[in-house]
């Protein structure tokens, strides 16, 4: 069984207090940070967020797993800068890497990252089979469940189908979601097999963040225990 892992986005964290926000959310029972690195070009996201140079300033206030959403065009680029700056876990976006993705996994497992694959709402979830069953395979799938880019969007429920597809042919995979979860949301994504929870707004707007992520938790869990029986 795979365990649950409650992934705050630091998107939603008081940038100019991030090495105060990651210990924050550790605190109140995070497993991982999400750190989403975004390029600015139009033909992807149209956003500019943070970059190696971060995620370096941060890796020296906090061991935590720090799990990098690349929504960039060239992901290629990022592997060598994002490795030497202490990045743990390297997810690019099968739609920049149709053409490369076999030397990306190598490149990313070779600075001591782990390889997963995000896919946006449009693509079909066919599309990351082919990086799962390969000799190099990722480790993980993010479905996002918002368009990538902007943070507090509404979530898609209509993405629970790829989650339970890969749930069925993939029993022991990571699989990450992002955009919209929250209490009113978390019961659709775990239910349908996820159980690598990012929360942003939901987790850094709350009054009581770590009874939030503690719900989150608890979701996945009693969906898990559900699916047992």
């Amino acid at each position: 069984m795979v365990k649950p892992k409650i992934v705050p986005s630091m998107l939603s964290s008081d940038f100019a207090n991030l090495a105060a926000e990651a210990d924050r959310m550790l605190r109140y029972g995070a497993d991982w940070l999400h750190m989403d690195i975004m390029d600015g070009f139009v033909s992807f996201v149209p956003n500019l967020t943070i970059g190696a140079p971060v995620i370096e300033s941060l890796r020296k206030h906090t061991d935590a797993y720090l799990d990098c959403h690349l929504m960039v065009t060239n992901p290629l680029d990022y592997v060598e800068p994002l490795g030497k700056a202490g990045a743990s876990g390297f997810t690019f976006h099968v739609e920049a890497a149709k053409e490369n993705w076999q030397e990306l996994i190598q490149r990313i497992k070779s600075k001591g990252m782990r390889p997963g694959v995000a896919l946006k709402p449009g693509t079909p979830i066919e599309e990351v089979h082919p990086l799962l069953e390969a000799k190099d395979p990722v480790e993980m799938v993010l479905v996002m469940t918002v368009h990538p880019g902007f943070g507090g969007q509404k979530f898609l429920p209509e993405m629970m189908d790829k989650i339970r597809a890969l749930r069925k042919k993939y029993p022991s995979l990571d699989i990450e979601v992002d955009g919209g979860l929250g209490p009113s949301t978390i019961d659709l994504a775990s239910s349908a097999g996820a159980n690598c929870i990012v929360a942003g707004s939901s987790v850094f707007g709350a009054s009581y963040p770590a009874e939030v992520i503690s719900k989150l938790r608890k979701s996945v869990l009693d969906a898990q225990a559900g699916s047992k029986k």
